[in-house]
């Protein structure tokens, strides 16, 4: 496995789902390593599958709260009322559950306009602390959007995306680090064989080469799904066939789409050059079109067509 620089993400029990030997992963984990330590709030954005919840719970584990619980808002099904009470309780006012934790955004974006209104009355400057100085909660959130569009199309305050953007940090997704695809399976493997009492499997090849050929558009929760049905399955050629069955639909897709692609470009080029060449002939010819089909070598009934076709009927209206 990958050397960290610090023993911090060594001690954590799911460790090496943020092991990276790509360079953005390294970057990513550097800077991790610091902005937990503060009580900046954090943005994590990725696509789905990337591991965001992850990083989440990372980030409060190595945090000066790591020792008080970290509350999971699911931000598609919460409300206003809720939120107020999750939001209080993590303040302190009138909650059994009530003193520092961490309160984590899931798919921030979802929040309806009164649970961002909430949010932002919570935070009148930006760190939510008591009378000691001390961080009562911290905002740790989560998206696959880009938030400035959503502000954009005004479905996202502005005010509050800065106060819950301390620090952004992005997630790659699987098909920019594919050199951590070996790394991943290995623990993968190793989790599902030890869960489904099974024996970790020995891929070929072969397999090494789909899955490293694969785009994985679900990112590392479909790693993870395929590498569970490996292991329960037992034979990874049987396990990886739907795999290698979506893999060749794919590329023969991008191929109909390219040969496709190539054929509108070609019919669009040569019904464009044909237009210039008729106008020129046109043109030389004061509209007259019997000498104009001479001069193209077309018939007198071909050209009229063509004139037609390529819309130059309305030019010589124009010249009228």
């Amino acid at each position: 496995m990958a050397t960290l620089a610090t023993h911090s993400l060594d001690q954590l029990a799911d460790a090496c789902l943020v092991y990276g030997q790509a360079a953005t992963m390294q970057s990513l984990n550097a800077v991790v390593l610091e902005i937990a330590k503060t009580d900046i709030p954090v943005l994590l954005v990725g696509e789905s599958g990337t591991g965001k919840e992850v990083y989440a719970r990372l980030i409060h584990r190595l945090s000066g709260l790591s020792e008080a619980p970290l509350k999971k808002v699911n931000c598609a099904a919460t409300e206003a009322g809720r939120l107020l009470r999750d939001i209080q309780g993590e303040s302190g006012r009138g909650s059994q559950d009530a003193g520092p934790r961490t309160l984590f955004l899931d798919g921030v974006h979802e929040l309806d306009s009164a649970c961002q209104r909430v949010i932002l009355s919570s935070l009148p400057d930006g760190e939510p602390r008591d009378s000691s100085g001390r961080t009562v909660f911290r905002i740790i959130s989560s998206t696959p959007r880009n938030l400035e569009q959503e502000i954009a199309a005004g479905r996202f305050l502005r005010e509050l995306y800065f106060r819950i953007n301390g620090a952004m940090l992005r997630l790659p997704p699987l098909r920019e680090r594919k050199e951590d695809i070996p790394l991943l399976l290995e623990y993968f493997f190793l989790k599902h064989s030890n869960e489904l009492k099974k024996t970790t499997p020995d891929l070929n090849s072969d397999a090494r080469e789909l899955l490293d050929s694969y785009d994985w558009p679900g990112n590392i929760r479909e790693l993870e799904n395929v590498a569970k049905k490996i292991v329960a399955v037992g034979d990874p050629a049987l396990a990886l066939a739907d795999l290698c069955a979506t893999q060749v639909s794919v590329q023969i897709d991008d191929e109909k789409l390219r040969v496709s692609s190539l054929k509108v470009a070609s019919r669009a080029a040569s019904r464009q050059a044909e237009r210039v060449l008729i106008q020129k002939a046109l043109e030389r010819t004061h509209w007259n079109r019997k000498r104009a089909a001479q001069d193209l070598r077309i018939s007198y009934k071909s050209l009229l067509y063509k004139i037609k076709q390529t819309g130059l009927e309305g030019k010589k209206k124009e010249r009228e």
